[in-house]
């Protein structure tokens, strides 16, 4: 039972290379959560999305056809357009994360060694680290100083920046080295970022004074002239270490794009983007979900283990008119949602990690995974029959290509999506995504007709769920 290839059905590429050239300039302004969630918020605004706060700071009522959106921490994001029929029908919800596997600067991080200044880093999310050392990083993030002023940075990414890098040890040397397994080859606390080299200049009168770390006071220097910060600022600094550089078309056909973070943002713009291009009144209420820290499970206040998603449908069915309990537990148990996450892509390369029958293929279309988990599909959704039932009817009605996979092959794949938090409210969830090749590396690969497709399938789902019987 093999799935046709999408581009087979390809009429006219127009579509897909626009899609593909608005995603990668979202791919390339979002490398972080924080970017993800502003560059969202411009996306909501320009498509007449009003911020939910403000709404209920002014006492207003929502009504169908309305939209609203949420800011929650700058890290996660949520958008609803109010539907026709009671809300207690359930949401049609799109839920993507938009974290992803990178490194992260310490809070204490500065130091000096042998006239070479370093930021000391801890990686987030599942990396294999010796794909790190020896490329060029950027540096992204916000510090925030006492007084509550916030200093955004990025460097690294125009052509007149500077960027960073991680050192390796050069071949002559690594005998030692190359003995290791994979996993310690580069060690956690050697991926420290080089930032700088060059000891500050010194009055005539200092030249006496013994500075142990001059090269350190100059980067101190350097970044109160540009950032107006303290070294102590980094005590209250989210910096984040990706690869600097653009998103870039892959292959001589130009139908690939290779990027950074296409876990998962290549299924949150499309999702996003399938909200905001509806037009009119939609019968069920629609919601879009842009999480966090969902490559460390999912914790924290921004990640959707929390109850931000709850709270905040709760706010929205309080502007409707309702403030019981019951409505909110209603509207969540009959909601029908796509948790999308990237799905790992048949590589001939590594054949022998996949079951090719059970694989996903690129170039195939937007993939669904009726479980993921890991050995015996512990910590699994596993969504039912029935609602597959639903799907596979809302795809072909849709004429959108799909197919069906597995992370890896038995007994050594396996992930974990955000489905199963979203599962507990009763709710039928079902995980798709993009195929990815090169997931959880600095640089990844998607194919465009994926990429489109699976927007397609976001448009088709939106309008076509509908509830199913408990």
């Amino acid at each position: 039972m093999e799935r046709p290839v999408a581009w087979t059905k390809v009429k006219n590429d127009e579509p897909i290379n626009a899609f593909a050239e608005d995603y990668k300039a979202f791919l390339d302004r979002s490398k972080t959560e924080r970017e993800c969630v502003s560059t969202s918020v411009e996306l909501a605004e320009s498509a007449g999305f009003v911020n939910l706060k403000t709404v209920l700071r002014n006492g207003q009522k929502l009504k169908a056809g309305d939209r609203v959106y949420r800011n929650w921490m700058n890290k996660s994001f949520m958008a609803f357009i109010v539907g026709s029929r009671p809300i207690e029908e359930g949401m049609n919800i799109l839920g993507a994360h938009i974290d992803s596997p990178r490194i992260d600067v310490k809070q204490n991080p500065l130091y000096e060694d042998a006239g070479l200044a370093y930021l000391d880093t801890h990686y987030y999310g599942g990396i294999k680290k010796y794909q790190w050392v020896a490329m060029p990083l950027a540096l992204h993030g916000v510090v925030v100083r006492k007084d509550g002023t916030r200093i955004p940075v990025i460097v690294g990414e125009d052509a007149g920046d500077p960027v960073f890098c991680i050192s390796d040890l050069l071949p002559h040397l690594s005998q030692e080295q190359m003995e290791k397994k994979a996993a310690k080859m580069i060690e956690g606390e050697a991926l420290n970022l080089l930032i700088g080299g060059r000891p500050i200049a010194k009055e005539e009168n200092d030249k006496d004074k013994k500075d142990k770390k001059p090269v350190t006071e100059n980067i101190v220097a350097l970044l109160r002239d540009r950032y107006g910060m303290e070294e102590e600022d980094f005590l209250s600094a989210e910096l984040e270490i990706v690869p600097a550089g653009q998103a870039r078309d892959l292959g001589f056909d130009r139908s690939m794009i290779l990027g950074y973070g296409h876990d998962d943002r290549c299924c949150a713009y499309p999702s996003l983007r399938a909200l905001t291009d509806f037009s009119g009144v939609p019968a069920y209420t629609l919601c879009c979900i842009l999480t966090d820290k969902e490559e460390i499970g999912s914790v924290g206040a921004t990640g959707m283990a929390s109850h931000f998603f709850e709270n905040v449908t709760a706010e929205l069915i309080a502007c409707l008119g309702k403030t019981d309990d019951l409505t909110l537990r209603r509207a969540l148990l009959e909601s029908r949602m796509l948790s999308s996450d990237v799905s790992a892509g048949f590589d001939p390369e590594y054949a022998s990690a996949f079951e090719k029958k059970n694989a996903a293929y690129l170039g195939r279309g937007i993939c669904f995974n009726k479980f993921t988990g890991s050995r015996g599909k512990s910590g699994s959704n596993d969504a039912n029959a029935e609602y597959i039932a639903l799907i596979r009817r809302i795809m072909d009605d849709a004429e959108v290509c799909f197919q069906t996979a597995e992370l890896g092959r038995v007994d050594l794949g396996g992930g974990g999506t955000i489905a199963f938090l979203c599962s507990k409210y009763g709710m039928n969830v079902i995980d798709s995504g993009i195929p990815v090749l090169s997931m959880h590396a600095p640089w990844e690969v998607i194919s465009k007709v994926d990429l489109y497709e699976g927007y397609r399938c976001y448009n088709a789902f939106l309008t076509g769920a509908e509830p199913l019987e408990n």
